[in-house]
């Protein structure tokens, strides 16, 4: 029996999820940074968080030999930053983007609808991907609607709560 994997990944694009830049300090200070969808909360005490990134994203070593990482959940009006890192050249991706550094060490995006700043907790193997446990040392939020990916493409609120 052989396993259909566009299949599976069609399945799984069934659930809709919110957009995040994930981010951490390079080695050489400068920050890194790409989009996920693979976030969610595990924790309320202690306060934890992952996100989980594939084996072979260039990212990987900076976010593994960093001592934290912030996620940066974005707005509905943030599709072309979630676009930005998850295309462009690494070294273009932080050009002209308003960040702060968070206690962490990891640069949080201002305007993002919430961001979370972590030191880093656990790390898991997760077959090709790797699995990133954040403990939270800081949050904010701000009223908004949220950045949604669901089937593939991106998707948002309809209801009014934004």
């Amino acid at each position: 029996m052989s396993f259909d994997h566009r299949a599976f990944r069609d399945t799984l694009g069934c659930f809709a999820t919110g957009v995040c830049i994930a981010s951490a300090a390079g080695a050489d200070g400068r920050p890194v940074g790409l989009t996920v969808n693979s976030f969610t909360s595990v924790s309320l005490d202690p306060p934890l968080v992952l996100f989980c990134l594939d084996n072979r994203s260039e990212s990987l070593s900076a976010f593994l030999e960093a001592p934290g990482f912030a996620l940066s959940i974005l707005s509905a009006e943030q599709q072309g930053l979630s676009n930005t890192f998850a295309r462009a050249p690494h070294a273009a991706r932080w050009d002209g983007v308003a960040a702060v550094i968070g206690q962490g060490g990891a640069p949080l995006i201002q305007g993002a609808l919430a961001v979370l700043d972590c030191t880093r907790h656990a790390i898991h193997e997760g077959g090709d991907h790797t699995i990133l446990v954040g403990r939270v040392l800081g949050f904010a939020s701000q009223p908004g609607a949220p950045l949604l990916y669901y089937r593939g493409g991106y998707a948002t609120l309809n209801d009014g709560r934004g």
